[in-house]
Formats: C-alpha cells, structure tokens, sequence
C-alpha cells in the first residue's frame, strides 16, 4: 500500500490529470518489456565516457569544473581532451549531406531528427496541451531552429522517437539525420558520431524519494538500487567510479532502461531506490512529481550537443551557425527557450546552464 500511496502522489505532479497516469503506465509497460538488467544489453558497440569528467571522492565532492580528464581504468578519457571542442566551424555553405536533404520530394522534403518524446520540458508531448499531439520543450525548439535555417521552413522536420541506447546506431544506420535528445558529447562518442558545438551545460545528479537516506553521490548509495538509462553517461559514471573504489561497490547498477521516465516509474513504484541522469533531466522529473527530490549537487560537468554522421561536415558546420544564430537571437533563442521551458525547473537565472564560448578545434 505505501508504494500506491507513492505513486498516486506522484501521478499528480504532471498537470494533475488522468493523461499522465496513463503515460506512467505504459511507460512501466515497456519498462518491464524492455528492460536490461545488465552491462551487457546496451546498444551500439562502444560505452560512452563522461565528458569533461570530474572524479568524486567517496562523500560525493561536486566536481570543480569542465575538461578535468578521469584517470579511469578504460584510460579512453585520458586519450581525450575537451570533447566539446571537437568539432567544426561554423559555416552557411551548402555540401552533400545537405543537398540530399534539400533533394527530398514533396511531403518527404523534412529534416529526420532523432528525439525524446518522454523528457519534460525537453521533449515531450504534453497532456494537457489543447487539440495538440506535437513534440514540445527546448530540444524541439532547437530542432525546428535547424529546420528553419537547413530548408527556410521551421516546421520541416520530421520527428523520431529514438531511445537512450539507439541515439549512435540511428545516425549511423542513417535513420535520422541528426539527433537532438539532450545527448552529452563525449569521448567515446566522438569516436562513432560528429557533434555541433554545445548547447546546453549540465551534469550528473541524484534523484530519490524525498524521505530516503541517500543523501547524494556518494557511500550512501551504498547497498541501493539505482537505475540509469542504458547507453547514458550516467551508467558509465556509476560503472567506473564503482570499479575505482569512488562509490560503495554494494551499489547495485544493474537496472537500466530504455529511457529516462522509466527510471522515475521504477523510483515510484519502490522497484529501485535512487536513480542517476543529468541534473538537468532530474530537475524535470522532481517537477513531475512533488514526492521525489534531487538529492546532493552536481558531480560532473557536462555538455549537450547535437549529434550528426561522422561525415556529414557540411551540416555539422550548418548546425553550428545556427546555434550562433540562437544564442544571439534576444528575441526567440536559446534564452527565451530557457524561460519557456526550463526557468521553473532550473531556475530563473540560466547562468549555470549557458554553455561556454564555443571552441572549434576539428579541422575535418
């Protein structure tokens, strides 16, 4: 009986209407279908490192700052400076990749793009929204920004619903053509894909029940089941610093899902104790449900990008252009985007948010 209690309240923190109670539903459904309890479901090869990695002591020590390298074992991010720097400058000019998407017919002449459709205030389809079944939140402001500037029209983009663990293989397989789902650039992943410059400054937080002992990051995880999305930062995070002795090795890692709101259905239900992903997406699920709350600070420093085909330098350049573009605009960019969706989350002031002075340091 307490884990309904748990629930129904936690139903109410999304508009307070019966639509969220059935998106909580399926999303337990395909939580139960879907769900790997291992290392050894996650999707698309390589493990993702995490950028601008700051290792926490075992009290859980807010990292101090971005680019600071982990000395994990993989030794990856030791072969990796500044990923968010990684990438091209920006530029107007027209190349293949782009062409192709100009060369599209009729009703099929969109920009693909790779979304969540489960993230709030990121992307989202809100039930509360009148007569409305579109996406909405700051990645799809983003993702009709690009639109806009690749093909002149905001709304041609078409939208896919793509999970954590299939964001690398979708652009790969040249499903999408690009994804914008609050995917942190890392150094792994710049192996696989090419990103923009960054968009959005986050890191890793813990989520819990309101009366719970875990305190944040650190040895009061200890013993506790925590869940993270498969193929996120947040798993690797968990995985290495347990191996390095940072975090309890009792901390059980096991379950992981396909995306981010399961993981808040699980906490819910009582199924897991804690669950870990970006403060900035743990902001919106204790928005959704009045009794859960973050718990400890930030522990990493961490980038979002837009995620493109290692090739596609045309429209990586395009992209960045755009995010000049939106992040000047006063009018309708980046800050009107935030106060839209995100200043009662995140706060009114979006400083810690704002992404650094862009870098451009791959030449091709």
């Amino acid at each position: 009986m307490r884990n309904v209690r748990r629930l129904r309240a936690g139903l109410r923190g999304w508009g307070g209407v019966g639509a969220m109670a059935a998106l909580c539903a399926l999303a337990l459904v395909f939580a139960l279908v879907l769900t790997s309890t291992g290392p050894s479901s996650r999707a698309g090869g390589k493990e993702p490192g995490a950028a601008g990695r700051a290792v926490a002591d075992a009290a859980g020590t807010k990292a101090d700052g971005a680019g600071t390298k982990a000395d994990g074992a993989d030794g990856a991010a030791e072969e990796c400076d500044d990923p968010e720097k990684q990438t091209l400058a920006p530029s107007g000019d027209d190349g293949p990749t782009i062409d192709r998407i100009k060369a599209r017919k009729g009703e099929k002449r969109k920009l693909v793009v790779g979304v969540d459709q489960n993230s709030y205030r990121w992307g989202y389809r809100d039930p509360n929204s009148r007569g409305s079944t579109g996406l909405e939140g700051f990645d799809i402001d983003l993702a009709h920004r690009i639109a806009e500037d690749v093909l002149g029209d905001r709304n041609a983009v078409q939208f896919k619903a793509i999970p954590t663990d299939r964001r690398i293989p979708a652009i790969e397989s040249g499903r999408v053509d690009m994804v914008v789902r609050t995917m942190t650039i890392a150094c792994d992943r710049i192996e696989d894909v090419a990103f923009s410059a960054p968009y959005f400054r986050t890191g890793q937080q813990v989520l819990a029940q309101k009366e719970s002992p875990v305190e944040g990051y650190g040895p009061t995880l200890a013993d506790r089941k925590v869940c993270t999305a498969a193929g996120s930062t947040a798993f690797t995070t968990l995985e290495e610093d347990r191996a390095r002795g940072v975090l309890p090795r009792s901390v059980d890692i096991r379950t992981t899902v396909p995306n981010q709101l399961d993981c808040l259905v699980r906490l819910q239900l009582g199924r897991v104790d804690a669950v870990v992903t970006d403060a900035a997406l743990a902001a919106s699920q204790a928005a959704q449900d009045p009794t859960v709350e973050l718990k400890g600070d930030s522990f990493t420093t961490e980038y979002y990008g837009v995620a493109m085909r290692k090739d596609a330098d045309d429209l990586v350049r395009r992209v960045n252009r755009t995010l000049v573009d939106f992040r000047e605009d006063t009018t309708d960019g980046w800050q009107a985007s935030y106060e839209r969706w995100l200043s009662e989350t995140l706060g009114k002031d979006p400083g810690s948010s704002e992404p650094p002075a862009p870098e451009y340091l791959r030449v091709s």
